[in-house]
């Protein structure tokens, strides 16, 4: 259903054909400045989106890019945690500042506003969405390219920043399970119906190594990603395992000392990005 409309305009045919039409974007603070806008999505929640934002992230730091983190997942925040930052984020006249990682990795999210990080965020989609919009409107970003760590599913959120943001691409995350791999199918066709390039698709948890052999176990069944991306015409850029010492080093809030290059693809084709 378009904006424009107050009913379900899925097939009433030419009437409410502007929900296919490109969005026009909000512009940003005026002191920022942005060259990319990188989405990282997700059908479902618990498959990793987080970790790889903040692990694409690093990637294109140690390339030597000026990265930053748009943390859109307002009730759910683990971008602060995974870089072990804490506090709270000061504004001035320019607008609102987010706080470097010990890399320099520019991070704004909900946990670094409220008063306690453990409190729950209790508010409805359009609250939510209004905040998306700041973090873009009133945030002083200077960055080469912004990641943007949405929440789960295809709703008020995603929405938001497809319209609000001028996303220059996406990267889709999933895991092994062939009902995640459906839900992929959403996320994608949401992506085509907003006209937002996907880059795309990245696999976690894909599968085990066993320390003593170095055997791949596939803990949650058989991969279905190249299925998937077969499908929509979309390039694999990674398959995760899953790690111990990831997870390690991101429990600890070290996230940028883990030294696996499971995304060194991904961030090859990000990159891209700038000599376009």
């Amino acid at each position: 259903m378009s904006e424009e409309c107050t009913h379900d305009c899925s097939n009433c045919g030419a009437a409410c054909s502007s929900r296919n039409a490109a969005p026009q974007h909000d512009a940003p603070n005026p002191n920022s400045s942005v060259k990319k806008v990188i989405g990282v999505v997700s059908g479902k929640g618990g498959v990793g989106k987080s970790m790889t934002s903040a692990l694409l992230a690093c990637a294109m730091a140690r390339r030597g890019y000026h990265c930053g983190i748009l943390d859109a997942d307002i009730t759910g925040p683990s971008i602060p945690k995974l870089f072990g930052i804490h506090g709270r984020a000061m504004a001035d006249e320019k607008g609102c500042w987010p706080i470097q990682s010990r890399m320099g990795i520019d991070v704004m999210s909900i946990n670094l506003l409220v008063e306690n990080e453990e409190d729950p965020v209790v508010w409805r989609g359009p609250v939510i969405a209004g905040a998306v919009k700041q973090f873009w409107q009133e945030v002083v970003w200077d960055v080469d390219f912004l990641f943007v760590d949405m929440p789960p599913g295809t709703g008020d959120v995603p929405l938001t920043v497809f319209q609000t943001l001028p996303v220059d691409g996406i990267v889709i995350v999933s895991s092994p399970q062939e009902l995640v791999g459906m839900i992929v199918g959403k996320a994608v066709q949401m992506a085509q119906m907003m006209h937002v390039p996907i880059l795309g698709l990245v696999e976690n948890m894909s599968y085990a190594v066993c320390p003593d052999c170095g055997k791949h176990i596939n803990v949650f069944g058989d991969s279905h990603v190249d299925e998937i991306a077969d499908k929509y015409s979309l390039p694999v850029l990674a398959k995760m395992p899953i790690d111990p010492e990831l997870a390690k080093e991101a429990d600890a809030g070290m996230i940028e000392v883990f030294a696996g290059d499971y995304l060194d693809n991904a961030a090859q084709t990000v990159a891209k990005l700038l000599k376009k």
